[in-house]
């Protein structure tokens, strides 16, 4: 016998929200942290829309995880623009980028991730679209070649980068808008995840969050990231609920420790001390050494690492300072040398 059954939309579209949480601020009031580039955005947004104009090409760059993409698509909503998402790996020639700037309309955003991996022709074709609104395309080759002038409708390109030191200057000096995204403070890190737990219908004790923020590397994926780890953990191990215990437990079980240093993190402090007696040591000997990419560890580990103060970068190479060493129980070089010489004057005696 056949069952019918009546699913109404009401309950398609709650189901779909449940399982599609966004957890991405949509408008610049509801963005936590970095204030003095919302401040600026604002401005410029609000006088860009009393001119009726597209705003400007946009730089944002900084470490990985501090919102670059988010503040792309904040920027569209409130300009009530569309946006296009590429990244600078996949427009590997001409034709890539003209198949986008062909399909934009005036007032459309392109957002380009990790921009400075745009290879030189297609850096060199982008610089008159993003000047002049046009393009020169080369159809065919050889005799039958011929340059069509292509004029494009004014858009905005927001370009991203965690590598602006990459950017060649022609690239960066197109951008009328250049902004460095730092990280966040514990607080605002905080304020963040209470709006995320929010968002998830989590149920929090006092004090939980704080825990998960001063973990977070002061960056808000990672604090989403742990909070969503953390909700897993609470739904298995406990009845939901975020109390200091699980939390401590959950954070515990994915190596993150009091200071939110991973496992990463503290195999390059080790190798550091103990294969290169606490440094110079050059990035690609560390790199090699842990068997990870160079650009993992000036990307991910690095910056964080020399922000709370347990790396010194220095023309010789990496070295590692005595509260990296103090916070993981090792020698550093000064003890090391005090007790090699105390051994010597014992054998003396």
């Amino acid at each position: 016998m056949a069952i019918n059954r009546v699913i109404s939309a009401q309950s398609l579209n709650e189901t779909e929200e449940k399982f599609n949480v966004s957890l991405r601020p949509k408008l610049l009031d509801e963005c936590i942290g970095q204030r003095n580039v919302k401040d600026k955005l604002a401005i410029a947004i609000a006088a860009a829309q009393k001119r009726s104009e597209p705003l400007e090409h946009i730089l944002f760059y900084g470490p990985p995880g501090l919102g670059k993409t988010t503040l792309a698509n904040v920027v569209a909503n409130e300009m009530g623009a569309r946006l296009r998402c590429s990244s600078g790996p996949a427009l590997t020639k001409a034709g890539d980028v003209m198949g986008l700037l062909s399909n934009v309309n005036t007032g459309d955003v392109l957002f380009i991730d990790e921009i400075h991996r745009l290879s030189t022709p297609v850096e060199e074709f982008i610089y008159p679209a993003m000047e002049e609104f046009k393009v020169d395309f080369t159809v065919d080759s050889g005799l039958h070649a011929k340059t069509i002038n292509f004029p494009l409708k004014r858009f905005t390109l927001i370009g991203a980068t965690t590598r602006a030191g990459l950017l060649s200057a022609p690239l960066r000096g197109r951008f009328g808008m250049l902004y460095h995204l730092e990280f966040y403070s514990a607080e605002e890190l905080t304020a963040i995840l209470e709006r995320s737990a929010k968002l998830l219908n989590l149920h929090c004790e006092d004090q939980t969050l704080k825990l998960i923020a001063a973990r977070s590397r002061g960056a808000p994926r990672t604090a989403n990231r742990l909070l969503k780890r953390v909700r897993d953990y609470a739904q298995v191990k406990g009845e939901g609920v975020l109390t200091s215990k699980i939390v401590e437990s959950a954070l515990k079980m994915e190596q993150i420790d009091p200071l939110g240093l991973d496992e990463l993190d503290r195999s390059f402090i080790r190798a550091l001390v103990n294969v290169y007696d606490g440094g110079p040591a050059g990035i690609d000997a560390i790199a090699a050494t842990l068997g990870e990419e160079r650009d993992t560890l000036e990307d991910v580990v690095e910056p964080y690492l020399l922000q709370i103060g347990f790396l010194r970068r220095t023309k010789r190479g990496r070295e590692i300072t005595a509260k990296a060493c103090e916070h993981l129980g090792l020698k550093c070089r000064e003890e090391k040398n005090a007790s090699d010489q105390a051994d010597l004057f014992e054998q003396g005696k």
